[in-house]
This record gives structure tokens, sequence and C-alpha cells, in this order.
């Protein structure tokens, strides 16, 4: 049978001995948006985006607006308009999506554990909006969201870029965060095939910190596609997003 997936993906699945179960559930992938999800888009606060810098390192982006300010044009087209949403400048979102117009983007709804994945190029219609051109997509279960109602605290304004930080080991403060988190986000690649983003969730503390420098992450079984670990196998670089919800702060990471 026609495989829609890579090198990397069939080598993880027959490594796991789910090729099988792998090439069934591929069945949901579509090369457009199902016409049941479109306004589901249109209904999310918040968009996870994965990009890729001019170095080869891969990021996890939030960005986050009132309902609307993404909305599905049709069927292969995705809309974002820039100056509704909330991030900051100095994210390196803004920066890869010049230099590489690949982007995997997921829209998760915490209160209905719903989400749906589209992956694609991504280009500038102007200066206050974006279109995403959709080559790939399709929803995964709700298995591991932890279910959480958001609330959007007044208008959406400009961040303060100058509560940034950055640097290449965590902070007690940063240990802290991710060893308390029950949800992240993941952006992988395979550069011949685009950018992937996706969800992880477990218990708080399934995220264990081993050094300022090094955390190990549990795969938990899921749809046997294996499409993040299947980019790694090929392309080990990923990114990753932690949420702080309790204060409005999100922490990225990126690396191998």
């Amino acid at each position: 049978m026609k495989t829609p997936f890579h090198k990397g993906e069939l080598i993880v699945q027959n490594r796991a001995k789910e090729a099988e179960i792998g090439l069934r559930n591929s069945g949901a992938i579509s090369d457009s948006i199902p016409k049941g999800a479109l306004q589901f888009i249109g209904q999310q606060a918040f968009v996870v985006i994965g990009s890729m810098d001019s170095d080869g390192n891969v990021w996890t982006s939030i960005l986050v607006g009132e309902p609307g300010f993404v909305f599905a044009k049709d069927e292969r087209t995705v809309v974002l308009n820039i100056k509704q949403s909330l991030s900051s400048l100095t994210d390196p979102f803004w920066h890869n999506i010049k230099g590489n117009k690949d982007v995997g983007m997921l829209l998760i709804e915490l209160s209905s554990r719903r989400r749906l994945r589209t992956n694609g190029s991504i280009n500038y219609l102007d200066e206050s909006t974006l279109e995403i051109n959709v080559k790939q997509a399709y929803p995964n279960c709700p298995k591991y969201i932890q279910r959480r109602h958001l609330q959007q605290l007044g208008a959406v304004r400009s961040m303060p870029n100058e509560d940034i930080h950055h640097g290449e080991f965590l902070t007690e403060k940063q240990k802290s965060l991710i060893a308390n988190a029950d949800t992240f986000f993941i952006a992988s690649t395979n550069p011949d095939h685009g950018v992937d983003a996706s969800h992880r969730g477990g218990q708080a503390g399934f995220v264990k910190i081993l050094s300022n420098q090094v955390i190990q992450i549990p795969d938990y079984a899921g749809n046997s596609m294996f499409n993040t670990l299947g980019n790694i196998a090929v392309y080990p670089q990923v990114g990753l997003a932690f949420i702080d919800f309790q204060n409005s702060r999100v922490l990225q990471l990126t690396g191998r």
C-alpha cells in the first residue's frame, strides 16, 4: 500500500512494531482541512506554531488573540491576523518565517480537548496578515490533553519586550516550571517534508529534569504514526514550549 510517511516515521514505526496500525490510522491525514474543522479554527484563542531558523534550530511559538484572529479562508488556506495577536516581537517565529516558509501549526481547544494539526508554508499577504497554505491536515484524539478553561483578560495588547530573558542553561525557576507542567508543545521537522507541531501531556511531573541542560520526556502510546519521533530520527533538532498558565508566561527551548 502507498504510504504517506517519510523514512524516519517508517523507521520508528517498524522499531515499535506498529507499522500496520500507523498505516491504518493514516487515513485521517489529508492535503486539506476537513470541512467539519473549518469553523473550529476560527473559534480558537491561541495557536501553536513550529518554525526553523537559519541555523537549523527548531522553535515552538505561541500566538494568542481573540477568537477570529486566526481563521480558515477555505479548505487549503488559513489566515492569521498579526495585529490581533499577542506575541513578543522578539519571538524567533517572526524572523524564521522570513527565511524559511515551512511551518507546523497546532490548533488546540483545551476546554473541549479537541485539536487539529495543519502543516504547510506561510507567506505575508501584507504587514498585518499571514496566510498558511495547507499541505497536510489531520485531527488528533483527545488523549493526554489536560482540560482547561482559559479566560481572555482584556483586549489584545503588545507584549513588553523588556521582560524577555535568554540563556543556555535552565534556571531554578525554569526547572520548577517544567517539573510542574502537565502540558507542553513540541515542534520537529524533516527538512525535506516540512515542520510539524504537536502536543504532549501527562500528569504534573511527567517531564524529568536531569540537569540544567537535559530533560527527559516519556513517549506515551498514541496513534502509532510517530510523526514527531520520525522527524527526530532523521533530524534531531526540536523546539519546546512550556506555558505557565498561572502567570501568563511562556518558556521556549530549542536543542537536540
